[in-house]
C-alpha cells in the first residue's frame, strides 16, 4: 500500500512539474506571485483550523456523552465535579461548574432538616447561561478566519487576474501584434490566481458551514443540560 502511494505521488509530482500548470505558475509576474503567496498562506491557515476544529469537536462530542452519563447516574455533585477535571473539550463540564459554584455560594443549612437550601433558583439559571455563553465563545474561536477566507480569497484571486490581464493587454499595446496566440498565454497566467482563490475559499466555506452546524448542536445540548441541571437543583435544594 505504501509503495503504491509512493508511486502515485511520484507520478503526480512529475506530471505536475512537467505539465502546463507548472509552466503557467513559473511564468506569472511579481504581482500574481504575491497574490498566490497570500492565498497559499490563507489556505494553510484555514486547513490548520479545519483539522484542529474537527478533532476538537469530535472529542467534545465523545466527552459530552460521557459527562451526561455520569451526571444522570451520580447522586453527588462532588463526584460529578471531580469527573469534570478529566474532560478538556466538552462544553458541558464548564456549564456544570458555573451552576455548581453558584449553588455553593448560596447553599445554607436549614435548621432541623440538615439539608442545604439555596435562596434563588433564578441566580443559578443566570450562572448556567453565563457559563454556556463563555463555552459558546470558546467553540467559535478561529471560525472568523474561515469566514474571512471564504469571503476574501475569491476577490484576492480576482485582483490577481485583473492585474494580469491589464499587464497582458499593456504588453500588446506596446509590442503590437494583437492576435489570439499572443493574448492567450498572458490571460491563462492571470486566470491561475482566480483558480487559486476558489481553491482556497471553497474548503473554508464548506468547513465553516459544517462547523457552525456542530456549534448549534452544542448550543442546543447546553440549553437542554441547563434545564436538566435546574430540575435537579429545584428537586434537591429548594423547598
Amino acid at each position: 500500500m505504501a509503495a503504491a502511494l509512493l508511486v502515485f505521488y511520484q507520478g503526480f509530482t512529475q506530471d505536475f512539474y512537467q505539465g502546463e500548470v507548472w509552466q503557467l505558475l513559473t511564468n506569472t509576474g511579481p504581482v500574481a506571485r504575491l497574490v498566490l503567496l497570500m492565498l497559499f498562506g490563507l489556505s494553510i491557515l484555514s486547513w490548520a483550523i479545519i483539522i484542529r476544529k474537527f478533532r476538537t469537536f469530535r472529542a467534545a462530542q465523545h466527552e459530552s456523552l460521557q459527562f451526561l452519563q455520569v451526571f444522570r447516574q451520580s447522586k453527588k455533585l462532588s463526584e460529578i465535579r471531580a469527573f469534570c477535571r478529566s474532560l478538556k473539550e466538552s462544553p458541558l463540564p464548564e456549564v456544570f461548574q458555573s451552576g455548581y459554584r453558584e449553588i455553593e455560594s448560596q447553599a445554607t443549612m436549614t435548621e432541623g432538616q440538615g439539608k442545604a437550601r439555596i435562596r434563588s433558583l433564578e441566580a443559578v439559571k443566570r450562572a448556567l447561561q453565563i457559563g454556556a455563553s463563555a463555552e459558546l465563545g470558546r467553540l467559535e474561536q478561529w471560525l472568523v478566519w474561515l469566514a474571512t477566507t471564504g469571503a476574501v480569497a475569491p476577490f484576492v484571486g480576482l485582483f490577481g487576474t485583473v492585474w494580469g490581464i491589464i499587464d497582458a493587454f499593456h504588453g500588446l499595446a506596446t509590442g503590437g501584434g494583437a492576435t489570439l496566440h499572443s493574448v492567450a498565454p498572458g490571460i491563462a497566467e492571470a486566470l491561475i490566481t482566480t483558480a487559486a482563490g476558489l481553491f482556497t475559499a471553497i474548503p473554508a466555506v464548506i468547513a465553516y458551514n459544517i462547523l457552525l452546524q456542530h456549534i448549534k448542536e452544542f448550543a442546543n445540548q447546553m440549553d437542554d443540560f441547563g434545564l436538566e441541571f435546574l430540575n435537579m437543583t429545584e428537586r434537591y435544594f429548594t423547598e
